[in-house]
């Protein structure tokens, strides 16, 4: 095999395991830090996703909204490529994660969703305690002295917002929580593997307003270090938690497709494609 057909070995595609804090430094906020370009996603012959052109910033969060069916969830879980684990998926454009794209069959897809973690529309701790929900994926990456394991994951549920309600029963099941705190342990668990990017799929649909509130709030937190991605229906929350908004609709060939991405506010305000108006105003449909 010669040098231009030879694999790329791991040191030349440096950003799948960045210095986290040379590289987080390096950019400035609002920066893009991952970029969609023409991104199209197939189930089989079923195009599910059209042509979608996007930015995400570093830093700050972005909503992404729209009726039911119109390819929201599909958008969300390209991003760190858990569509591979559905047969027949494929995704052609390019989707980079800081000028690197993501999808390059060079790039290993573990190592994608170390960098975008994701946090699911029902909490889905795992079955052990509180403290080894949060341990459990720094462990799969490297050993870790327990001294410096207790610091993570006490850095992480306070960083969740969980640590004054958790500290003293570490060794509990983290199934024995309420849903707002599972959710939140699960967001601790995400955090803890160090990713820049934190993906969302209507994170507060299984809660109730006071738990929903608390996510709002660590959102806003959050994203002093992480650019964050919520898809949610319920537009209040994406007008008052996101800084950037995408609005989605479905084609006439039922393939999703972005009509109208830019700030949240002038979104909400003075949206620029009558379809967007009638959506947050309640018209749609």
């Amino acid at each position: 095999m010669n040098s231009s057909t030879a694999p790329i070995s791991a040191p030349a595609l440096p950003w799948i395991q960045p210095q986290i804090g040379i590289q987080r430094a390096a950019a400035r906020n609002g920066d893009a830090k991952m970029t969609l370009e023409d991104v199209s996603v197939f189930y089989g012959a079923f195009c599910a996703l059209r042509d979608v052109n996007l930015q995400v910033r570093d830093r700050r969060i972005t909503a992404v909204i729209g009726p039911s069916g119109c390819g929201k969830s599909t958008l969300l879980r390209s991003l760190n490529r858990m569509n591979d684990t559905v047969t027949g998926c494929r995704v052609e454009g390019r989707l980079l994660l800081d000028g690197a794209n993501v999808y390059d069959r060079h790039v290993d897809p573990v190592a994608v969703r170390r960098r975008v973690g994701m946090v699911f529309q029902r909490p889905n701790p795992f079955p052990k305690s509180i403290y080894e929900n949060v341990a459990y994926g720094v462990r799969l990456q490297r050993n870790v002295p327990k001294r410096e394991m207790d610091e993570i994951v006490e850095r992480c549920l306070r960083d969740a917002a969980l640590w004054d309600e958790v500290k003293d029963k570490l060794q509990r099941s983290g199934m024995t929580l309420s849903g707002g705190q599972q959710q939140r342990l699960c967001i601790a668990r995400a955090i803890a593997v160090q990713p820049e990017v934190i993906l969302m799929d209507e994170p507060c649909s299984a809660l109730d307003p006071i738990a929903t509130v608390r996510i709002e709030e660590l959102m806003q937190s959050l994203k002093r270090d992480y650019a964050i991605v919520i898809v949610t229906h319920n537009l209040q929350q994406a007008s008052r938690a996101s800084d950037y908004c995408a609005m989605m609709m479905m084609r006439s060939d039922r393939a999703g497709e972005l009509i109208e991405f830019g700030e949240t506010a002038a979104l909400f305000t003075t949206p620029q494609d009558k379809r967007t108006e009638d959506y947050v105003s309640g018209r749609f449909g």
